[in-house]
């Protein structure tokens, strides 16, 4: 399997972070990003700062920030191959009390973050003729949970979703596929010392692990035939609930 350069966005911390380790591990080229900068280095120290890693910090909703994680792509290592948008935020909070600040952020960083930053790194798949773009969605756009208020987050998922078929569409003739990886809970900081109370949202009745996801990501990464999917990584939570 030939050697990819791969870039992935809110790789400083949980599934982000594990996804890049998992390239990394199977001699890709990667380049981290995230919006802190601090974090980022750290990562890139424990990730082993090699000839075949890279780092560019900055806030995915920018697209400058794209233009800069391409530019050092094509520096380092003369191509960009595969884009993982993983940057995303989670918060509940009820319908009624989100203002437009509150919503602005999660179409910043969720929906923005993944449309521009696709934006910037596709001309370089065009020139190509090859390139995959993975974005990070969830399976609750369509399986929703009363008493969880996550309207602004499963706003800017759901669009994630669309725009990931769209895309596939409008350059699957370029040979650039697109695809969405949706992710249950999963053990992350995000979800700290609380993640296993969602133990029985999943038939598997347990939460997920990030190298499962990130498995995930990689195989699609590498799987020539595989375009405009939800491919759901979450232990049966869309198909049902474990009540035992």
């Amino acid at each position: 399997m030939k050697k990819q350069t791969i870039i992935v966005t809110g790789a400083s911390s949980g599934i982000g972070k594990e996804i890049a380790r998992h390239f990394l591990k199977n001699g890709d080229n990667v380049v981290i990003n995230s919006t802190t900068a601090h974090k980022l280095e750290q990562v890139y120290q424990e990730l082993g700062a090699g000839e075949n890693l890279a780092m560019v910090a900055g806030n995915v909703k920018d697209k400058s920030t794209g233009e800069r994680l391409l530019a050092t792509a094509i520096e380092r290592f003369g191509t960009a191959d595969v884009l993982i948008n993983n940057a995303g935020i989670f918060e509940t909070k009820p319908f009624l009390e989100v203002d437009e600040a509150y919503l602005d952020r999660f179409l910043d960083t969720n929906l923005k973050g993944t449309y521009f930053t696709t934006q910037a790194i596709l001309p370089q798949m065009l020139k190509q003729h090859d390139g995959v773009v993975i974005n990070i969605g969830t399976p609750l756009v369509n399986h929703a949970l009363g008493g969880v208020p996550i309207t602004a987050q499963m706003a800017s998922k759901g669009a994630i979703h669309a725009l990931t078929i769209q895309l596939a569409a409008e350059f699957g003739k370029d040979n650039i596929r697109v695809n969405t990886v949706a992710p249950g809970t999963i053990r992350t900081p995000m979800h700290g010392d609380s993640a296993d109370n969602s133990a029985g949202l999943h038939l598997l009745n347990r939460v997920g692990e990030v190298e499962e996801v990130a498995e995930m990501v990689y195989t699609v990464a590498k799987s020539d035939f595989i375009t405009g999917a939800i491919i759901n990584v979450d232990g049966g939570i869309a198909a049902g609930h474990n009540l035992n």
